[in-house]
C-alpha cells in the first residue's frame, strides 16, 4: 500500500522507534465482541448501562445527555484536540484517539473514532485496523508511528513517556506542540474511555451505527448541541 502519511527517512529514526516500541510493547489484541450481534450492550453484555439514563443514546452520547453541564466543557477540548486548526491531519489525531481507545478496549469509542479517522485519512479503515493490530509494522510515517508510540505509553501511566521516546518523535520530525497534543488527546481519550465503561454504557459493534456521524464537518460541540436540542 502506498503511504499517504510518508515523510522523508531519518538516520537511525527507525532503529530508535523500534527500540521504544519493543520497550512499550502494547497489545491491541482486542477480542471485539461478534459484529453480527443484533442490538446495543454493555462490556459485560447487559442491555442497560449501570444508572438509569434519561435516553437511549449510546455510549458517552447517552451520558452527554444526563449531565449536559459537563458534555459541555468535555466536548470543547474533544474540539480543540480533533477538530480545530492543526499541523497534524484530523485523520491522524483521530488515529491517535481511535489507537488509545482499541488499547483500553472501549468498544463505543473504539467504533466512533475508528469511523471518523477512516473518513479522514486516504486508506481509510484499513490503516486504522493495521494500525490497531501492528503499529510497528503499520505503513504509517515515521513522525506518526512515534506519536501513537508515546500515546500508548501514556495509556500505560504518563510516567511511561520517556526521554528517548519524546527525543526519537522530535528527531521524526515532531514539534512539542504536537508532541503535547498526542499526550493530551491520549490522556483525555484514557479519561473518556473510563467515563463511557465506568458506567456501563451500550453500544452496538456494528460499524454501520456510527458511519453517518463521522461523515459530518462541523465540529463535536456542533453535533452535541443538535444531539441535545433533539431531547
Amino acid at each position: 500500500m502506498t503511504n499517504a502519511l510518508a515523510y522523508p527517512t531519518r538516520p537511525n529514526v527507525a532503529e530508535k522507534l523500534s527500540d521504544i516500541l519493543s520497550s512499550h510493547a502494547p497489545s491491541c489484541d482486542v477480542e471485539w465482541a461478534d459484529r453480527t450481534r443484533p442490538g446495543q450492550f454493555n462490556h459485560e453484555g447487559a442491555s442497560t448501562p449501570h444508572i438509569a439514563l434519561n435516553s437511549d443514546d449510546p455510549g458517552i452520547r447517552g451520558l452527554f445527555k444526563f449531565r449536559p453541564e459537563a458534555a459541555f466543557p468535555l466536548n470543547g477540548l474533544v474540539e480543540v484536540l480533533l477538530f480545530r486548526e492543526n499541523s497534524l491531519s484530523r485523520g491522524e489525531r483521530e488515529l491517535i484517539a481511535t489507537y488509545v481507545s482499541a488499547l483500553n478496549e472501549c468498544r463505543f469509542c473504539f467504533f466512533t473514532h475508528a469511523a471518523i479517522a477512516a473518513a479522514h485519512l486516504p486508506e481509510g479503515m484499513t490503516l486504522v485496523e493495521q494500525v490497531r493490530a501492528d503499529l510497528d509494522a503499520a505503513p504509517v510515517s515515521e513522525k506518526l508511528r512515534a506519536l501513537l508510540a508515546i500515546a500508548a505509553a501514556v495509556q500505560q501511566g504518563g510516567k511511561q513517556v520517556s526521554r528517548a521516546d519524546v527525543d526519537a518523535a522530535r528527531e521524526a520530525g515532531a514539534t512539542d506542540l504536537e508532541i503535547h497534543d498526542t499526550v493530551l488527546i491520549a490522556a483525555a481519550f484514557c479519561m473518556y474511555n473510563r467515563y463511557v465503561d465506568g458506567l456501563g454504557t451500550i453500544a452496538s459493534d456494528d460499524p454501520a451505527h456510527y458511519a453517518v456521524r463521522a461523515q459530518r464537518s462541523d465540529g463535536y460541540l456542533a453535533v452535541l448541541t443538535d444531539s441535545l436540542s433533539q431531547g
